[in-house]
């Protein structure tokens, strides 16, 4: 693998998100990288090179997702593909079987469930077999929810010697839009879900992306509640469908290090009494707020300042049947949907370049790269986990 000519190709590096991390990259300091920028078109890649001040001799290699050829070719001079060309199940699927066949790491943003299924089904052995890790996943949905409960998890096992088979995921605060990849991935996945009735059944199976695995019953997260746990109303989290079934992945791929009997949701805290009430029940009835026109377009997104002013904080808490309790937080401090993700598949993708310990196969973050990808966010990245009260 180190024969290859560069350690990360970012394929799609003219789009907004792509442009981000293609910026983060070229400001990173502390690893040398030999990276390079991919697209449909060099001269719009030459020119968002010359505008986010990257050097004048990172490469630009052009690639198209019509072009078989022109992913394969890509494929094979690169350690790792970073892509975010979405949404991916209208362009990934070419990319996946390119790099799965030429032994070449591929991390992406996908949360699009039935897609994931149909790769993992299609590519995981031949990954296996020639050595290519395959990441799906690699932004806000899904590591700090993925690496959130692994982080939980990891200190209960420390402190009480197992881990919870009960943890509730919760968004405490947010300030951010989603990007409009998220909104265009949605809209795919709603047009497939109209075609296919397969796809109906993937989305509405918590454990679609643990073939050969079915766990117990899981709360839907779908109508608003109190949660007396957090004395606290409620409300049905967006990107919950995509990070509780990345969270039931970790666990199966990490031989069950939840336990078999793990239950996982995602939802809002909206706040206590009639207000907090109030908040959940419009949140429940507006739903995602991306179908429709609604909502950035992809390539579209917020300021740098907005960006920058952006922010989420998380908490996770176990919950023991022997009324045992234990969080933990992640806290970032970008906004979700383009600051931070942008930052997180950037370090997913580094870390997979200086890790040659991984095997081949269609992985999670967590999963993959579990608790040192944590330290690497937390060092680099402006990603905080921490006990809470400890």
């Amino acid at each position: 693998m180190h024969t290859r000519e560069f350690d990360i190709v970012v394929y799609g590096a003219s789009g907004f998100t792509g442009r981000l991390v293609a910026e983060y990259l070229a400001g990173r300091r502390g690893e040398p990288t030999r990276w390079a920028m991919a697209g449909r078109d060099t001269a719009k890649l030459a020119a968002v090179r010359d505008e986010i001040g990257a050097p004048r001799d990172v490469p630009l290699i052009a690639a198209d997702a019509a072009q078989l050829q022109s992913l394969r070719d890509l494929a094979t001079r690169t350690r790792v593909v970073l892509t975010t060309v979405g949404p991916y199940q209208l362009y990934g699927s070419d990319m996946v079987a390119a790099c799965a066949e030429t032994g070449t790491d591929y991390v992406d943003l996908c949360g699009e469930p039935a897609w994931m299924r149909a790769m993992i089904d299609a590519h995981d052995a031949e990954a296996k077999k020639n050595g290519a890790r395959i990441v799906f996943s690699c932004g806000f949905d899904s590591i700090p929810f993925d690496l959130g409960v692994l982080f939980l998890q990891t200190e209960a096992r420390k402190r009480f010697g197992k881990p919870f088979a009960r943890v509730k995921g919760r968004v405490r605060k947010m300030r951010g839009t989603f990007s409009g990849g998220t909104a265009a991935s949605l809209k795919a996945t709603l047009a497939a879900a109209a075609r296919d009735p397969n796809v109906v059944a993937l989305l509405k199976d918590p454990f679609s992306l643990t073939p050969g695995f079915q766990g117990p019953k899981q709360p839907s997260g779908m109508k608003p509640e109190y949660d007396e746990d957090f004395g606290s109303w409620m409300a049905p989290f967006v990107m919950a469908a995509i990070n509780t079934r990345n969270v039931h992945r970790t666990n199966a791929l990490t031989g069950f290090a939840f336990g078999k009997d793990f239950v996982y949701d995602e939802m809002v805290m909206t706040g206590p009494g009639e207000k907090g009430e109030t908040v959940a029940r419009a949140m429940a009835q507006q739903g995602s707020g991306m179908e429709g026109d609604k909502g950035p377009r992809p390539g579209e997104g917020p300021s740098r300042e907005e960006r920058d002013n952006g922010f989420y904080d998380l908490v996770f808490l176990g919950v023991g049947a022997d009324g045992r309790k234990l969080a933990a937080s992640v806290k970032g401090d970008r906004d979700p949907g383009y600051g931070s993700t942008s930052r997180m598949i950037a370090e997913t993708a580094l870390a997979l370049a200086a890790d040659d310990k991984v095997a081949g196969g269609v992985w999670t973050p967590g999963a993959a790269l579990g608790l040192a990808l944590a330290d690497r966010l937390q060092k680099n990245a402006g990603i905080a986990f921490a006990i809470e009260g400890a």
